[in-house]
């Protein structure tokens, strides 16, 4: 097969030092001759056209990215977001830039789609003022905003935002461009847009520790109107910017008026019956254990040597994600993935006629078009 000439090999250096790998490992990584991407690296003829496909797609880019001439706008490549999240963690891996990619790039797929939309049909983020308020006061505010009642669960948090013009996309559980890696300890980021957030939650064995994320990632929505990302040790910062989520957090999931229905006198003296002490409100909240054991001893109800003890002793806990079984549901993966504004946006269009059925497709996580009907 042809050697494509004029290949940009600037741009190729480029994009391994932002992935932090050479040339060579990229030859290695995508089975290509390393003699060959010598060549190219030489400014000479090296790939073929499959080969320069498959840099390509390694790098989340299309292949006239390498074929431009010149070196590259990083403004252009990586939105200020993107550079915000990266710069913050050690734990961004490769993987973890795709997806932060893939999600700004469903971003705009949306907004695209709201543009051919009736004006009044378009929900946008307007959130209250709540500029002086105290963080349990903002916490109450913003639980009316989102008309929450007493029963809650994940999913009702997400309608819930989502109603709001809030993105919440929740990563898949099987191994893929949609999944956050099990090993990675991110838990959920956040992407700071003023009309069209996204809130990016990592999918757990445990669905209130979602909903706890899923608030967490909302208050830095909120309070410091940023893009952020968070693992397990920001969730139980008690300093800063991420001390001010958590707070932000609890209180909106666990308000102080539910707070007043937990009777002390019915605490058990072993930190192994905590579970079962107040499994019905964290089943009726949708919410841990343990973020209601953080709101008694924030106030002043639970001394921090059981709140200790109690994370301690979960932690001996040996909990097995199982895998979430076979793909047999895969019309499904796009809603849980999506979220129904997301999914329900696409849906819409291709029924106007605005897109086609490929397009559907495309966007909804390239499912087959049996399941797209399905979907439908």
């Amino acid at each position: 097969m042809e050697h494509i000439q004029s290949i940009n090999p600037e741009r190729i250096a480029w994009c391994c030092a932002d992935y932090g790998i050479t040339p060579g490992d990229l030859a290695l990584e995508l089975d290509i001759a390393p003699s060959s991407m010598e060549r190219v690296m030489a400014g000479e003829d090296g790939l073929t056209f499959n080969q320069l496909r498959k840099v390509a797609d390694y790098f989340g880019r299309g292949v006239l990215f390498f074929l431009e001439a010149g070196s590259v706008d990083v403004s252009a490549v990586h939105t200020t977001q993107f550079r915000t999240l990266t710069n913050q963690k050690p734990e961004v891996t490769q993987t973890l830039k795709k997806l932060i990619e893939r999600v700004e790039k469903q971003r705009e797929v949306y907004l695209s789609l709201l543009e051919d939309m009736d004006e009044n049909e378009r929900v946008r983020f307007s959130p209250p003022n709540s500029q002086g308020k105290s963080l349990p006061e903002m916490a109450c505010i913003f639980r009316n905003w989102l008309g929450l009642d007493a029963g809650n669960d994940f999913d009702s948090y997400r309608r819930a935002l989502e109603a709001k013009g809030v993105l919440v996309f929740r990563s898949n559980g099987y191994s893929g461009k949609w999944q956050i890696p099990k090993e990675n300890p991110i838990l959920g980021f956040t992407l700071y847009d003023s009309i069209c957030p996204v809130i990016v939650i990592k999918k757990q064995f445990s669905e209130p520790r979602q909903s706890f994320t899923l608030m967490h990632e909302l208050g830095h929505l909120i309070l410091h109107k940023t893009s952020s990302i968070d693992d397990e040790f920001d969730l139980q910062s008690h300093q800063g910017r991420e001390h001010e989520a958590n707070a932000f957090a609890g209180h909106l999931l666990v308000p102080n008026d539910f707070l007043k229905t937990i009777r002390d006198a019915e605490r058990p003296d072993e930190v192994s019956q905590f579970d079962v002490w107040l499994g019905r409100p964290c089943k009726t909240w949708g919410v841990s254990c343990e973020v209601i054991l953080r709101r008694l001893m924030d106030a002043g109800r639970l001394p921090q040597s059981e709140y200790n003890a109690y994370r301690q002793w979960r932690a001996t806990l040996i909990v097995q994600q199982a895998d979430t079984g076979s793909r047999k549901y895969r019309y499904r993966e796009p809603m849980h993935v999506f979220g129904n504004t997301y999914v329900r946006t696409v849906l819409d269009a291709l029924n106007a006629r605005q897109i086609t059925l490929t397009k559907a497709s495309s966007y909804l996580d390239s499912i087959k078009i049996k399941d797209l009907h399905l979907l439908k």
